[in-house]
């Protein structure tokens, strides 16, 4: 992976942080250091926030803010093939998706320049009724002030990208906390926007145990807003903790997909064995349950399997490699039991299930019962079900019958079962003829139900990051 391991210290307040002891990040594919970065507890965190209170007597002006998110995109740029290599060392992504991802990075970047710019209220028609006779009222969009961001391991550039980038656009600075498997993409990121000229304190990132950096934000009154996704048990304890803040989830999901009579079976099954596997099936909206028309099942079955079969398993940081390692032991050791579970329960194994040179291999299963782990938990593991169905409505039931919600697909030529599944699948985003683990990074994107309570994407986000303030005027 990477040829020599790496030291990092931590940005606050303009200076770069030792506190004596470190994180040490190693290569989920071969145990080898990647790196150490500075472990950070309370009191940096405390530090980190005094450092982000500060800013906000000497706010940046839009435009400010905006050229410097598109020189952050532009030195993304410049450093690809570093920042995706980086990616695949301490994630264990396979490289040509790490290219993928800094080029998502870039995007959301640019995005949210855009929003930057363009940030403004609106004018209230106040004559409309008697009492605003005579007056003209407009509001204005405030940044809500200090935001703690607590980013996971699986998009560790692109997801930190989505927290970093609005709150800057909004005029916030971020106390930002990486996953601890993999802090050095963020500190990479957090590099470069310094070197495009944020100026200090207005991003401070802290790297240590979630508990305890994960309370400070939480009990300090003066971090207005938390902005969390991961787990749905550690979120939604988050946002129970703390009732009195904006508190941003975006967490899991058992993503469905259906096919149905009339679908490209060939089209349908290159694109759901690409994104129920890719990075070993480690993303919320990764494809875990198919759901097929009897009709079809077979066929689609047949062409799935081949395509599922060519995909090449191995280490990252070959170009070629398709299906990588999950990202440590434990979840390794998790997602064989769940697998186990299913065999155990008399659900058929059409693939994979096994481990090869300390990988799992590509796995696919038939016939899991509906409260099997596998059918109704999020894997985050390169499984996936296919099951049939005798109807639409009965793949929608099934799709709806989860706790999350995050999005869905359908693969289908008929309009109306498209408009159909669009109006009654129960998720934040419902794709059409694409896998739902789609994503474009200026779209809104978020869940319902146990996946979630807000929508990113610059766009977005930016009005979570910010508060409407009303001014009226007597004529």
């Amino acid at each position: 992976m990477a040829a020599t391991a790496i030291d990092r210290r931590l940005p606050i307040g303009g200076e770069q942080v030792e506190t004596g002891t470190w994180l040490e990040v190693v290569s989920p594919y071969s145990g080898d250091l990647v790196g150490r970065v500075a472990r950070a507890g309370r009191d940096e965190a405390l530090r980190a926030v005094d450092a982000a209170s500060a800013v906000l007597e000497q706010p940046l002006p839009a435009h400010k803010r905006a050229e410097i998110l598109v020189r952050v995109a532009g030195l993304l740029g410049r450093r690809h093939d570093e920042a995706a290599r980086l990616i695949c060392a301490e994630a264990g992504k396979p490289l040509k998706a790490a290219r993928v991802e800094v080029r998502r990075a870039m995007s959301t970047y640019t995005m949210a320049a855009v929003e930057a710019r363009k940030l403004a209220g609106e004018m209230v028609p106040m004559d409309a009724s008697q009492a605003g006779e005579g007056k003209l009222a407009f509001t204005l969009r405030r940044p809500i002030g200090v935001v703690g961001a607590i980013s996971p391991f699986n998009f560790p550039l692109n997801l930190v990208a989505h927290k970093l980038a609005p709150a800057l656009a909004a005029g916030c600075p971020v106390v930002l906390k990486p996953a601890s498997q993999t802090p050095l993409s963020a500190l990479f990121l957090a590099e470069l926007a310094f070197e495009a000229g944020l100026p200090p304190g207005w991003l401070n990132v802290v790297a240590g145990p979630s508990e305890e950096l994960g309370d400070a934000l939480v009990s300090d009154e003066r971090v207005k807003l938390l902005t969390f996704t991961g787990s749905g048990t550690v979120g939604w304890a988050l946002r129970e903790r703390a009732p009195r803040k904006r508190v941003c989830l975006e967490l899991g999901n058992a993503t469905p997909a259906i096919v149905d009579e009339s679908a490209d079976l060939d089209a349908a099954a290159v694109s759901l064995a690409e994104h129920a596997f890719s990075f070993a099936g480690q993303s919320c909206i990764s494809v875990q349950r198919i759901f097929v028309a009897r009709a079809v099942h077979e066929p689609f079955l047949e062409r799935f399997l081949a395509c599922v079969a060519r995909l090449r398993t191995g280490d990252p940081a070959d170009e070629e490699t398709d299906v990588g390692p999950v990202i440590d032991e434990e979840a390794r050791t998790r997602i064989l039991a769940w697998i186990d579970e299913a065999r155990r329960s008399g659900a058929s194994i059409l693939a994979g299930g096994d481990v090869e040179e300390g990988l799992i291999r590509p796995t696919v299963i038939g016939g899991a019962g509906a409260n099997l782990r596998v059918s109704c938990d999020e894997v985050f593991g390169p499984v996936c079900t296919v099951d049939a169905v005798d109807s639409l409505a009965e793949a929608i039931t099934r799709a709806n019958a989860t706790r999350f919600g995050l999005q869905a697909g359908i693969f289908t030529r008929d309009l109306g079962n498209a408009l159909r599944a669009a109006r009654e699948l129960d998720f934040g985003g419902v794709t059409i003829n694409e896998s739902p683990t789609f994503r474009a990074d200026q779209m809104p994107y978020g869940g319902v139900k146990d996946s979630g309570n807000t929508r990113e994407g610059p766009a977005s986000a930016i009005r979570e990051l910010t508060e409407e303030r009303l001014v009226v005027i007597e004529l």
